[in-house]
């Protein structure tokens, strides 16, 4: 039940996500998270299991659920890229507490994802992969073009020890009308991100066209 947990609740984030990316001119087709369903087989010694949608195609893995390793595939298409950026663009919404990861599957279509979150859990869900693999993330990206089309902040630097600001007197009053415009101005309105449910639905049934689905 936690595979389909997990893979449904990355699929929601992605959706936001290519909801964002496909209003941009050039950004193009952008990846999909396909769900998994959770099957029940009451006659059967195993009465539960899931299914999914069978990819067909050279099955390519771009990331691993270890955070060992990062595969050259991302650097090499388009594909990868843009699950590179996914991740960029959720580690950047949800303030370094959540990073999908395991990114695998054919083509634009991924599957068996994995989530990593830190100790505390992000909203009420816990990831099930290492934390270590937000740290390797945060230490290793490098933004490419589809990052700087969404406007992404580059991760290069944060992590190393930044120079205290020195404060700096101000001449003008604080109830100058400047002051106040420039306060005003900092105040726009700025898209909210709305994380999903914490509570993806697992869709159960006794009777599916298996022949159009994989068991897993």
């Amino acid at each position: 039940m936690q595979e389909c947990y997990v893979q449904n609740t990355a699929r929601e984030y992605a959706k936001i996500y290519a909801a964002e990316a496909e209003s941009l001119e050039g950004f193009g087709e952008v990846p999909e998270i396909i769900p998994i369903f959770l099957v029940h087989r009451p006659e059967n010694n195993i009465p539960y299991a899931t299914v999914e949608e069978e990819l067909i195609g050279e099955f390519v893995k771009y990331s691993v659920r270890d955070g060992k390793e990062i595969n050259f595939m991302r650097k090499d298409s388009e594909a990868g890229q843009k699950c590179c950026t996914f991740q960029h663009w959720l580690y950047e919404k949800t303030n370094g507490n959540l990073l999908v990861t395991d990114f695998q599957g054919v083509g634009m279509k991924l599957t068996d994802v994995g989530i990593a979150t830190l100790a505390k859990g992000y909203k009420g869900f816990k990831g099930n992969c290492a934390i270590s693999f937000i740290d390797q993330f945060k230490a290793l990206h490098q933004c490419n073009k589809y990052c700087e089309m969404l406007g992404l902040n580059s991760l290069q630097g944060r992590h190393q020890k930044q120079r205290k600001p020195t404060a700096m007197k101000s001449k003008v009053p604080p109830n100058s009308p400047k002051v106040q415009k420039r306060v005003a101005s900092t105040q726009a309105a700025k898209p909210v991100f709305k994380a999903p449910s914490n509570t993806a639905p697992l869709r159960t049934s006794s009777s599916l066209e298996m022949n159009r689905y994989r068991r897993t």
